[in-house]
């Protein structure tokens, strides 16, 4: 089978308007016959049928060398409209093609803070993804650990529980700062009145000559002495221009019994606003306190009441409550183990005790009104060196005076010196400290039954108390 050039008419998009130059056609590529173009565009491009290879057409056509052909390019003018309306044709064989195609800016590379700018947003924006999932998960996750807990509940107590008492009690206690020429100290004290008038012991304002006095609310104002006794060791003061005060309601200790709820209120070792808890553990107990000055002039006597309830230095002058938060008591002293105990509690051991209110608001009405307080008296001396059981009238008073007052409660009644008090009231008496305790726990004018021993027989003698002035 003979080799043949295909002679065929090329395709529109091959074909080379006529009159072009053809200066960029290679060598041995024969030149279009002449209206070739024409016939082509004219019929479709209907096929020549007796097609000789390229290199034998080449002699046949009256074709002029490439160089002869430039003028041709300066004739393409002439031609008529119809050429001039011919659509261009791209040529293959052509040096460059007659249409050049715009492909736009050399694209650039991707620059290096591209790269990181790309990878820190995407890390950012996954990790939030990624932890927003993981909270909703957790959430969502059956295993998340929750705790149990109690639901809200209403705050307010029942007023004869602690809480309750406390809530009424706090914002008529106060707590004293005092500085006196011997240092200065912590106690506590409670609203008597709207006029200011505050209670407390007399060994914590003693010697002042500074007081002032912090409500619970925390607002602090000085305050002034009225009066004190160190026999009852107790005392007041009065605190001037506060609004609002709110006075504690005072009670009646001979209702008091054994094993009544109580509570105490105040500033143990400065701590502000203690409530402690407990029960009244005795009554009518004799207890002494002071005596440092060495002539007993300091030395109070307490018919007490004794309680459990919590009481450290710093809760002196303040209240103790009953189950309707009345007064009841003034906390005073306690009970600490032995000095020569090498086990020995500085603290509250549980031995508390407390001035009977009864005795506490007589006293305080004598002190506001006069600043001072009268002591009930029997009018003897007694021999407080008597060690046998009960109280014995000494031979011998102060300064070489009888023993017995003449003319004062005792010498009325028949009392006389030697005798020894057993009993007041039946109760009976082991020292001359319980008999003073006894007596004070009473008025002046209150009328008393004392047992007494005399000559190895016993005898009751009814007196009435007489009055002195305190210290």
């Amino acid at each position: 089978m003979a080799d043949r050039q295909q002679t065929d008419p090329a395709p529109q998009w091959w074909s080379r308007p006529e009159g072009t130059a053809d200066d960029g056609r290679r060598e041995g590529v024969p030149a279009p016959r002449p209206g070739a173009g024409d016939e082509a565009g004219a019929e479709g491009g209907v096929p020549v049928q007796d097609a000789t290879p390229a290199q034998d057409a080449a002699p046949a056509q009256d074709a002029t060398p490439a160089q002869d052909a430039a003028p041709a390019q300066d004739a393409a003018p002439a031609q008529d409209a119809g050429d001039a309306a011919r659509p261009v044709r791209y040529d293959p064989w052509a040096v460059e093609p007659l249409q050049v195609v715009d492909r736009g800016r050399e694209p650039r590379g991707i620059r290096l803070w591209q790269v990181v700018a790309l990878a820190v947003g995407t890390a950012l924006f996954a990790g939030g993804i990624g932890g927003y999932l993981g909270v909703l998960a957790e959430r969502q996750s059956s295993t998340r650990l929750e705790l149990p807990q109690a639901a809200a509940a209403d705050k307010g107590r029942a007023p004869e529980s602690v809480a309750g008492i406390a809530a009424t009690a706090l914002p008529g206690v106060v707590t004293l700062h005092v500085r006196g020429a011997k240092g200065s100290g912590t106690g506590t004290g409670f609203v008597l009145d709207q006029q200011g008038h505050i209670l407390t012991n007399n060994h914590v304002v003693a010697d002042s000559k500074e007081i002032a006095v912090t409500f619970s609310t925390g607002e602090s104002v000085t305050a002034e002495l009225v009066g004190r006794d160190s026999g009852y060791d107790l005392a007041v003061v009065k605190v001037s221009g506060v609004r609002g005060l709110q006075p504690l309601s005072l009670g009646n200790s001979e209702n008091v019994k054994v094993g009544d709820p109580v509570v105490a209120i105040g500033a143990p070792f400065d701590l502000s606003n203690t409530v402690t808890a407990g029960i009244i553990s005795a009554t009518g107990r004799p207890v002494t306190a002071g005596g440092d000055k060495g002539d007993g002039s300091d030395i109070s006597y307490v018919d007490a009441l004794q309680t459990d309830a919590p009481i450290n230095p710093g809760n002196s002058g303040g209240p103790l409550l009953d189950s309707k938060a009345h007064v009841v008591g003034i906390n005073s002293a306690i009970r600490g183990a032995d000095k020569d105990d090498p086990t020995r509690q500085g603290g509250s051991i549980g031995l508390g005790f407390a001035i009977p209110i009864n005795q506490g608001k007589r006293v305080a009405e004598e002190l506001i009104r006069t600043g001072r307080a009268t002591h009930p008296v029997i009018g003897v001396t007694l021999d407080m060196d008597y060690t046998g059981d009960g109280a014995r009238v000494g031979d011998k008073g102060e300064d070489g005076k009888p023993s017995v007052v003449a003319g004062g409660p005792g010498a009325r009644a028949g009392i006389r010196a030697g005798d020894v008090i057993t009993k007041v009231d039946g109760q009976r008496v082991r020292g001359g400290d319980e008999l003073i305790i006894k007596i004070r726990a009473h008025r002046p004018g209150d009328p008393l039954t004392l047992t007494v021993l005399r000559d190895g027989r016993e005898s009751t003698l009814k007196v009435v108390l007489g009055s002195a002035n305190g210290s």
